[in-house]
């Protein structure tokens, strides 16, 4: 077992990190810049280490501070989480050159899923279905972009191989605006990842974004836990996730998940992962695979009764995988409501103090958040202040049970997105379920134009 941990992160996840630790009998080192002393999770540690001033840049993207942090507590591991440096590749490979370990994947599959364009070489080759596309980078031959836009189908899209999260992305409907979208986004891809390549793939219409989770030990084992569906999305960016899948069936789940899991054993990969698809007329499209902790993993913890974080700590302290395939049964319904500090109608960012916090209870409900009455979110971060999931016996009892999460949870002092996240409960829509990745954003378009405010 490990010994001590630094926390490489701040917020809910540095707490939930921090909660799986200590239950493994691990010593933490909380690090923080100067505005977050005051973080939940940092009262809590063992040690507590100050990196550096408010600015991500100059604190909890600053890899010698972090190195240094655990140099000087006698650290034996650093967890990244989610966001920041979890997905940096020179990062895990100085964590692990100084001395240290690196709890996620090895340095080389980090920059093999880094790269978009290598991740799908890499996947076709292990036999994961992928999004028809140009099958590598776009060179500077005009005609030639043309003939595999041709190929592929129109609409394209066109995306940047070192982007993520919603960037670095142009959809072409018309031969005439090809040549310019592709210059555009290599010119954007430059200035924002320090990479211009960029790669071809048909564009779906209407797709759902399912996510598959997976576990493995890099030495010779690993497991999937089921889907998620992280469809209602704006601007690319998650809004409410859930497990099982509406209307996915035990058979495309476990198909799926086989190949994801053949997949992970081919490159060798260790730790927690997810492999994203888009799922479109009952096939999966291999998008990305993130090679850390997701913010909506509690719903898979929920339906699986599996704690993904403690299963991190096992496997990067050099345990086998403990878990069997036939171990993981998917039991009941998961949702989980990202709670952000911004206007639910302009989405604008509204930190401040909060005044009065009472968290939402009750039978399946969870709460994972790093708030508290009196504290002050900062403008530097993320806007999410927390995350609420419920489980229930079925998809029904879950959305009912939210709907109550969300009346009960009470953040006073700044504005939120609950409002949003209730009307979401509400809509017919959602509660069929299985809407694709446009709906929420055509539903509040409508809304907008009716001139309902969200607040």
């Amino acid at each position: 077992m490990l010994d001590k941990v630094v926390i490489a992160n701040r917020g809910e996840i540095a707490l939930r990190i921090l909660r799986a630790c200590h239950a493994l009998g691990i010593k933490t080192v909380a690090v923080h810049s100067t505005v977050d002393r005051n973080l939940k999770h940092v009262a809590m540690a063992d040690e507590s280490v100050c990196i550096g001033p408010p600015p991500s840049a100059q604190s909890y993207l600053d890899i010698p501070a972090i190195i240094a942090a655990a140099e000087v507590t006698d650290a034996q591991a650093i967890h990244p989480g989610y966001g920041f440096l979890s997905e940096n590749a020179d990062f895990a490979e100085r964590v692990e050159k100084s001395g240290f370990i690196f709890i996620g994947p090895k340095a080389d599959t980090i920059r093999l899923m880094g790269d978009k364009v290598e991740a799908i070489k890499a996947m076709k080759a292990a036999g994961v279905p992928c999004v028809p596309g140009s099958g590598g980078p776009l060179g500077e031959d005009a005609a030639e972009n043309l003939r595999i836009a041709r190929e592929i189908g129109y609409p394209v899209i066109i995306k940047a191989a070192g982007g993520g999260g919603g960037r670095g992305m142009r959809v072409v409907r018309t031969e005439g605006h090809l040549h310019s979208a592709i210059t555009t986004t290599q010119s954007e891809a430059k200035a924002a990842f320090g990479n211009a390549m960029v790669y071809m793939e048909k564009f779906l219409e209407n797709p759902r974004h399912v996510e598959i989770q997976v576990l493995a030990d890099g030495q010779g084992n690993a497991i999937h836990l089921g889907e998620r569906d992280c469809s209602m999305q704006r601007r690319h960016q998650k809004v409410v996730e859930e497990s099982p899948a509406p209307g996915l069936t035990a058979e495309q789940r476990a198909e799926i998940g086989k190949v994801c899991v053949e997949a992970c054993l081919r490159i060798g990969y260790r730790g927690a992962g997810t492999f994203e698809f888009l799922y479109e007329d009952g096939r999966f499209y291999f998008i990305e695979m993130n090679t850390r902790i997701q913010v909506e993993h509690p719903v898979t913890e929920l339906v699986t009764g599996i704690d993904l974080v403690r299963e991190q700590l096992l496997i990067a302290a050099g345990n086998k995988l403990s878990i069997k395939q036939s171990d993981v049964v998917l039991r009941g319904h998961a949702i989980e409501c990202r709670i952000n500090a911004e206007d639910p109608d302009s989405f604008m960012p509204c930190p401040g103090l909060i005044k009065h916090f009472h968290a939402a209870g009750g039978p399946g409900v969870r709460v994972d958040s790093h708030i508290y009455e009196g504290y002050r979110v900062p403008a530097n971060y993320d806007s999410m202040i927390g995350k609420l999931i419920v489980h229930g016996a079925d998809r029904a009892q879950a959305i009912a049970r939210m709907r109550v999460a969300l009346s009960e949870m009470v953040v006073d002092g700044i504005k939120t997105n609950i409002p949003l996240q209730q009307r979401i409960m509400a809509d017919v829509g959602f509660q069929q379920g299985g809407m694709n990745i446009h709906y929420l954003e055509k539903r509040l378009k409508e809304q907008k134009e009716r001139g309902i405010d969200l607040g």
